[in-house]
């Protein structure tokens, strides 16, 4: 009986991967479908998607709750029949999204290598901790201020047959899954294929209010930070083979004036960079195109890589990109009195997690309601004011936050309708701090800030 091995990596598009062994298919974070993080972020280069062409996977399995890794556009057209394999999180909310959608989900424990069928196993390792700070978020996803272990946001995975090995890193930041990677390291003997990031997708420092050149170097910045967690795991792991991907997105919309200057490199400049500071005679990198396929027995790709052409990615981004709408853009504009009455019940939910967490701060909140018309949340319990313009003056350390009213009535009705930590990630907030400083606990407050 010839053995049959997990032979094939089929990439499809940013974190998405087809992993094949032994008979079975696993489908790993499915976003094929414009318009992620509330419609701004897109795919290039373009893809096809058919989702009959997954109607023989056998498990899908969904890294985490952002929406370039659970996308519910994408999931949407899936079949349902099959398992949609998690952590077990300790807050259940990737899980009650994903039952919402039609799906079963099989929960996995905590680096438990655990048996999926045939030779296949699979072992799904959650990140130590969160802190926004580290992966390049400023509103965190989870309650930040929990006690450590259940804060867990992001997981890698461990795919084998008892002899090939494929780790996926996911969007794991090095510095919060060390200890899981190095745990990896320890338990098995060897890594035939390594996916891992070489970038780290924020809104830092594009929608921050920072001169040009300070942009310039937040980016170089950011770009070297993320770079080196993509080495780092490459050193740690040793894999035969590594693939860089995950975080490859396009803003689309209105926030398309922003290419070039989010600190997010193109694929092939991160892979570029990895494969000159890594020994190819150890660790050897590989690209390949979208539903091109790797195979890890005979060590050769489907098809050669065939580069993107940036002139015409710019000309896509032009004609097609540019004029696309953000998912809140056809809602009807609320009132500024409505805004209020969100605002004032928002506040009590806020003000609680304050008291909670006792964060005191002489730092405000400043969001915008129209562009006369503002309101003021203290962060030391002295409620909110709605002001106008001319009153902004006296307040000389605040976070200002400048984004649609439309989106704005959403984030006040409740994560159901949307989050503060995607809006951030996705773009839509243009933020300006004075200082220039990132407070943990603000951020964390104006997580909680809806009714």
């Amino acid at each position: 009986m010839i053995l049959k091995k997990i032979v094939k990596v089929t990439f499809h598009q940013s974190a998405c991967v087809l992993i094949e062994g032994d008979g079975v298919k696993i489908l790993c974070d499915p976003w094929l479908v414009d318009g992620a993080y509330i419609g701004s972020w897109h795919i290039y280069p373009p893809y096809e998607f058919q989702p009959n062409e997954f109607n023989d996977v056998d498990y899908i399995y969904v890294s985490h709750i952002h929406p370039d890794h659970f996308n519910d556009k994408t999931l949407m057209q899936l079949n349902k029949d099959i398992p949609v394999l998690i952590h077990n999180f300790p807050i259940k909310v990737l899980k009650k999204n994903i039952e919402r959608l039609g799906f079963k989900t099989i929960e996995i424990e905590h680096d438990i290598r655990t048996h999926l069928k045939n030779k296949i196993h699979i072992n799904i390792l959650a990140a130590d901790d969160c802190d926004p700070q580290l992966c390049g978020k400023h509103i965190g996803c989870v309650n930040l201020m929990s006690p450590s272990g259940t804060n867990w946001i992001d997981t890698m995975c461990v795919i084998d047959d008892g002899d090939q090995v494929v780790v996926n890193t996911n969007d794991c930041p090095y510095e919060l899954a060390q200890f899981a990677a190095t745990r990896i390291k320890n338990n098995y003997e060897h890594v035939d294929m390594l996916l891992n990031g070489y970038a780290g997708a924020s809104a830092y420092p594009h929608m921050f209010k920072m001169t040009d050149n300070e942009k310039e170097i937040a980016a170089d910045t950011k770009k070297s930070i993320n770079y080196k967690r993509g080495e780092n795991y490459i050193k740690l792991l040793e894999p035969k083979y590594f693939m860089p991907f995950s975080g490859r997105y396009t803003l689309g919309g209105k926030l398309s004036i922003h290419y070039g200057k989010r600190g997010e490199p193109e694929l092939e400049e991160g892979f570029n960079h990895l494969v000159s500071v890594i020994d190819q005679n150890k660790s050897k990198g590989i690209l390949i195109n979208a539903k091109e396929t790797f195979d890890l027995t005979t060590e050769k790709s489907s098809n050669p890589y065939v580069p993107i052409n940036l002139e015409e990615k710019k000309a896509y981004i032009k004609n097609v990109l540019s004029k696309r709408k953000m998912d809140y853009e056809n809602d009807i504009e609320p009132s500024i009195e409505e805004l209020k009455k969100l605002l004032i019940k928002s506040y009590e939910r806020f003000e609680r997690m304050r008291k909670k967490f006792n964060y005191n701060s002489d730092v405000v909140i400043i969001i915008g309601l129209s562009t006369s018309e503002f309101v003021i949340i203290s962060c030391k319990g002295e409620k909110i004011n709605f002001v106008n313009k001319e009153k902004l003056s006296i307040y000389n350390k605040y976070v200002k936050m400048s984004l649609d009213s439309k989106l704005l009535k959403l984030l006040l009705e409740g994560p159901s309708k949307a989050h503060w930590n995607i809006a951030e990630g996705g773009g839509h907030i243009y933020f300006e701090r004075v200082p220039e400083k990132y407070e943990l606990g603000l951020f964390y407050c104006l997580y909680n800030l809806y009714q």
